[in-house]
């Protein structure tokens, strides 16, 4: 017989080796060998080194595998039950038997073996006894992260058994020997099968799912749901669609739930109802009469059904029907028979929807850019002639000559002499000399704009105007408006400006009574958004600009860009409108005939004016639909914080000639406020705060 084995003997001779091993089996006339193991103070090592060679096994021993054993069987065991009684004692002590795919056994500490090699098994092949595995067990109904700590507590986890969850597969990986992974692979079954949550849908007759699932939800609500566990709390949803309700639960839970909406699933016994149907988005009286027209339809089918057939039996009249409005409370009151009120309930409730919004972003630039020259040269002589040129910047040298011959005259004082005829005294009366009068001059050179170099010498006087002008503006705005879907949203940032549109006079010609009328001058931007069963937003668009112009002989002027149009714009894309509105380039001359054509002297008798005007305006809209709650409010956040830090930087600042004088600043954004507690929640916590009381109010 051949067998190899690594093992270090410790005081014991080979010859009381072989005679354990001869006194530890027995051969029996089947020719079946059969064990009675029977070890007393034996070295462990010398206890490994006698089964492997009655096996006939390969096993290599860890050097910290020490110790000795005390064991004994007075059963006759067969060749499998020997080896489990060999894996049991060694489990016994601590230690473990690794099993190589190249039939080699390993035995190493508990706590090392699963970092070893341990085979993977599964449902085919889980091992037994106390033979090392690892085993992947997927979870289907509840969490691993709950139940491997669970399970921890069924393992030593200091030994050799060791149990990890996987969250992302929901998964459990255990390692130890194959009877406890076996057993702990029982409880997670159980467990697992307890926790298994099925579908099931019940059809309604006669109620409505919707009120059913209202009416379970507040029973089971009003049970201080919290103390139950998560699975045996049923999940009830209903499908308008089909008039059904949907239960998921654990199985008794889902029955009480299905028992109990098949007794409130009952027939009228009335042929009519009322009720009161309480609106959480529309309008009721925007609703009243789209279910007036339903009705009507439905009714009118109705009869022509009972026409088309004499057999069936005739039914109440649609004018039996009454829809009703209350604004105060925003419902819906409806008298009807049953199958007509499932019918207006339904439209009720695909009507009665949270609306998007749109959040429509415009930035307005309009840019204006004029240039213009102006150059002229006008002569005169006292004794007559000369050039004379009126323009928009030139000032006719007519005006200032008689301008300046009006300031040079000086009307000399009198003195007169006459007798007091009371008392015949001479009396002396003298005017003082006049100053000189400008009033004329002034008036001339009022509308003087650039240079003006004038000069005279005897009866000749001449001057040389030159004048270039530029201006630029740029209007910018960025109106943000939220609307709902098929709503108009108006933003206008200007002022009311008075035009007189007519006057009449009183009788006697005098009191003249005017006629005003305000008209809006400014920005002002007005939309209208419509959602589009995708991610599209349908804009329509008034956009108009407008400014003051100046004053007539009549009244004002006013200055108006105005943009209407119908355009399509994907979610959060940004469309463009508008664009070069005019561009305006006049030249005009103003010349003595054949002097002015003269080369070079020809500009001391002509006046040239040049004007470039070009006017630009561009809209860019981006539209964004808003569904929940939670984006308007990151929109609002977003700019609130915006404003915010304008007045902080602000504030930083300070003021000029003012230093120590703060500005107001917007509070940080809060989002911690809430709104009350309902009616339910407020009673729940009564409940829970009154025991408390009364335990507190006992006398001690």
């Amino acid at each position: 017989m051949k067998s190899g084995f690594f093992v270090r003997l410790k005081g014991r001779t080979l010859a009381s080796m072989l005679l354990a091993a001869l006194l530890s089996f027995t051969v029996v006339a089947d020719s079946e060998v059969k064990y009675s193991p029977n070890f007393k103070g034996t070295d462990i090592n010398e206890f490994i080194n006698i089964v492997g060679m009655n096996l006939k096994k390969t096993i290599i021993v860890d050097p910290q595998v020490r110790g000795r054993i005390n064991v004994r069987s007075y059963d006759m065991l067969t060749e499998a039950q020997y080896y489990q009684f060999f894996l049991n004692v060694l489990e016994v002590y601590g230690f473990a038997v690794v099993e190589m795919d190249s039939g080699v056994m390993k035995v190493v500490r508990n706590k090392d073996a699963k970092t070893s090699n341990i085979p993977v098994v599964g449902d085919d092949n889980p091992g037994i006894g106390d033979e090392m595995v690892t085993r992947v067990v997927p979870v289907r109904n509840v969490s691993v992260r709950e139940l491997a700590p669970l399970l921890r507590q069924f393992v030593n986890q200091g030994g050799g058994g060791h149990v990890v969850n996987y969250d992302p597969s929901n998964v459990i990986m255990m390692t130890g020997p194959a009877a406890l992974v076996a057993r702990l692979v029982d409880i997670i079954q159980r467990v697992d099968k307890a926790g298994d949550q099925e579908l099931e849908i019940l059809k309604l007759n006669f109620a409505s799912a919707a009120e059913i699932v209202r009416i379970l939800e507040s029973i089971y609500r009003a049970q201080n749901r919290a103390e139950q566990p998560d699975f045996l709390v049923p999940r009830i949803v209903a499908d308008e669609r089909t008039n059904s309700v949907i239960v998921s639960g654990e199985l008794q839970a889902r029955q009480r739930v299905i028992e109990l909406a098949r007794r409130l699933d009952a027939e009228l016994q009335t042929s009519g109802n009322t009720r009161v149907l309480y609106l959480k988005y529309a309008k009721a009286e925007d609703i009243v009469p789209v279910l007036k027209g339903v009705s009507d339809s439905i009714a009118a089918e109705v009869q022509g059904a009972q026409g088309a057939n004499p057999q069936t039996p005739r039914r109440s009249s649609g004018r039996e029907i009454s829809i009703e409005a209350h604004p105060d409370s925003n419902s819906l009151v409806i008298t009807a028979q049953p199958d007509m009120m499932r019918s207006l309930e339904d439209v009720v409730r695909q009507l009665d929807i949270r609306r998007a919004q749109v959040l429509v972003e415009a930035i307005i630039v309009e840019v204006f850019d004029g240039n213009g020259t102006d150059f002229g040269v006008q002569w005169i002589n006292a004794n007559g002639g000369g050039t004379n040129f009126t323009g928009t910047n030139s000032i006719p040298i007519v005006n200032i000559a008689a301008g300046a011959a009006q300031a040079s005259q000086i009307t000399r004082g009198t003195t007169t002499q006459s007798r007091d005829p009371a008392t015949g005294d001479l009396i002396t009366t003298t005017t003082a000399d006049s100053n000189r009068d400008y009033s004329a001059l002034g008036a001339a050179l009022q509308g003087l704009n650039g240079a003006l170099l004038g000069f005279y010498n005897g009866n000749w006087a001449a001057i040389l105007q030159a004048v270039r002008t530029s201006t630029n503006s740029n209007v910018l705005a960025t109106p943000h408006i939220t609307t709902m879907d098929n709503q108009e949203a108006i933003f206008l940032v200007g002022q009311e400006v008075p035009v007189i549109t007519g006057s009449s006079l009183g009788s006697d010609n005098t009191n003249p009574f005017q006629q005003v009328q305000r008209q809006e001058v400014g920005i002002k931007l007005k939309v209208t958004p419509q959602i589009n069963e995708g991610d599209a937003v349908q804009l329509v668009i008034e956009q108009e600009v407008s400014s003051i112009g100046g004053a007539t002989a009549v009244d004002i002027t006013i200055n108006k860009r105005e943009i209407k149009t119908t355009v399509m714009a994907d979610d959060g894309a940004t469309i463009v409108l508008g664009g070069l509105i005019d561009e305006d380039v006049q030249e005009s001359e103003s010349k003595v005939p054949i002097l002015g054509d003269i080369p070079v002297l020809g500009h001391l008798f002509k006046s040239t004016s040049v004007s470039k005007r070009k006017r630009n305006l561009m809209v860019f809209i981006k539209a964004t639909i808003v569904r929940d709650g939670s984006a308007i409010s990151g929109i609002s956040k977003q700019k609130y914080n915006f404003i915010r830090a304008e007045q902080l930087k602000r504030d930083e600042e300070g003021i000029r000639l003012m230093p120590n004088t703060s500005q107001a600043v917007l509070p940080e954004w809060d989002e911690s406020l809430k709104l009350p507690p309902s009616f339910e929640q407020y009673m729940e916590q009564q409940n829970q705060t009154q025991p408390a009381a009364e335990e507190g109010n006992k006398p001690q």
